[in-house]
């Protein structure tokens, strides 16, 4: 059990809520980057996919990958308003009143 569940890693990536932050902050992006060693990465390091959060080997492989269904998907996904805790309980009817508690007390006076 243990190799299945190191597969299952292995291959991870940079959750939504991360790259939306990397999007948005040049800095959040250059604070993540700076955390890995460039000798480490595909291509020393030079050729990164922001929307993906992976690193490849050449320029000619970052151009096939930004045509490809899975990083067109991840797009799609990003564009996406991302879930929020008001959103969430007002799914479940808390926080929402929808004007009825100040229709009632206008009836009750």
């Amino acid at each position: 059990m243990g190799a299945v569940r190191r597969i299952k890693t292995k291959r991870r990536t940079r959750d939504y809520d991360q790259v939306r932050q990397d999007l948005g902050s040049p800095k959040h992006l250059a604070q993540y980057k700076a955390t890995k060693d460039a000798e480490d990465l595909p291509g020393l390091g030079r050729h990164y996919c922001v929307e993906c959060a992976k690193w490849f080997e050449s320029e000619y492989n970052l151009q096939a990958h930004t045509k490809g269904k899975n990083h067109k998907r991840r797009l799609r996904l990003l564009r996406e308003e991302p879930h929020t805790q008001k959103v969430a309980e007002a799914a479940i009817g808390l926080g929402t009143d929808n004007g009825q508690r100040a229709e009632r007390v206008d009836m009750e006076d």
